[in-house]
């Protein structure tokens, strides 16, 4: 089974061995199964919140002085845009993309190529509307403060933040919901939340 999956090859005299494997065989499953379920939009967002907040952890241990100073470029071009009155998508895009970069782990910066392509939609919307850009940009200098003084938890802290304002923005049903399960009422599945759970 390994053979056919092009993960192992063997070789007469030197038996079975494991293959060198590209990145993109790695990522390639995960990414026909996201691509599957493009219209389950809450789905994706609860991957960004599994994903994103851990490599804003490691971009803040991890990011160079050029990560950092790339990241300030971005806002700042961002807030030219916010004040102009224009949309700024490619720098929301281009500023979550470079905290995968600065978190330095090829796997998960190849998961970041698909996700930002499928949420592209959801992130225009999301901007639109009075204030919604502004609060975007606010989040982006939050989390970026966080990275420039190499604070981990405050930048994972700030990026999940971030993220559950932006899903709020686009689901406000999910609030409600989020505040019940935060308080150990039913979750949306009908279970009890861990936190309301007695044994």
């Amino acid at each position: 089974m390994l053979e056919v999956q092009g993960l192992v090859e063997p070789r007469h005299g030197d038996g079975t061995l494991v293959r060198e494997i590209p990145i993109d065989r790695l990522v390639r499953p995960l990414a026909d199964a996201l691509t599957a379920g493009k219209d389950r939009l809450a789905d994706l967002f609860d991957m960004r919140k599994m994903l994103e907040p851990p490599l804003a952890r490691a971009a803040a241990f991890r990011a160079t002085d050029d990560d950092v100073r790339a990241l300030e470029q971005i806002v700042e071009r961002q807030t030219r845009r916010v004040r102009a009155g224009e949309l700024a998508l490619e720098d929301d895009n281009e500023f979550h993309y470079r905290i995968a970069t600065a978190a330095k782990n090829q796997v998960v910066l190849r998961t970041m190529d698909v996700l930002m392509d499928l949420l592209r939609d959801s992130r225009a919307r999301s901007l639109q509307g009075p204030g919604r850009a502004e609060k975007s940009l606010e989040g982006h200098r939050r989390i970026l403060d966080a990275i420039r003084r190499r604070d981990p938890d405050a930048a994972a802290q700030r990026m999940r933040g971030h993220i559950e304002e932006i899903e709020g923005t686009l689901f406000p049903e999910s609030r409600a919901a989020g505040g019940r399960e935060a308080a150990g009422g039913p979750a949306r599945d009908g279970t009890e939340s861990p936190a309301g759970s007695r044994g």
